[in-house]
């Protein structure tokens, strides 16, 4: 992966969070997929912190984006790994993220790991 390409990916992916537009957020993540964030149990929406179902994971940010009808995300730098990438970003009431995405040869999130300060 280039640092364009990443950065091509967290661009698309922080406009579609900001926009609220569910299907361009979507795009970004692979049928088959693993989702982890500390957020899942605070929103109620599972107690283990993981989704693995693409549906489960569009009704988990319907979930997000009606408790946060205000969010917006703030893009701050993009790291480059070996077919993955960070996305360091500040998110929902002023909390620093980052996000681990590997994707897939789709160019799609199949593993995400996220973390807030």
């Amino acid at each position: 992966m280039t640092q364009e390409q990443a950065l091509h990916f967290a661009d698309e992916w922080i406009g579609a969070f900001n926009a609220h537009d569910l299907a361009a957020i979507m795009a970004h993540y692979a049928d088959e997929l693993e989702f982890y964030s500390p957020f899942i149990p605070l929103l109620t929406f599972n107690e283990t912190g993981c989704i693995t179902s693409k549906g489960d994971l569009e009704r988990y940010f319907q979930v997000g984006l009606s408790t946060y009808p205000d969010l917006h995300f703030t893009l701050h730098h993009v790291f480059v790994g070996v077919h993955t990438l960070v996305i360091y970003y500040t998110s929902v009431n002023g909390r620093l993220a980052s996000e681990v995405f590997q994707l897939n040869e789709l160019g799609q999130a199949e593993k995400v790991f996220c973390h807030y300060a």
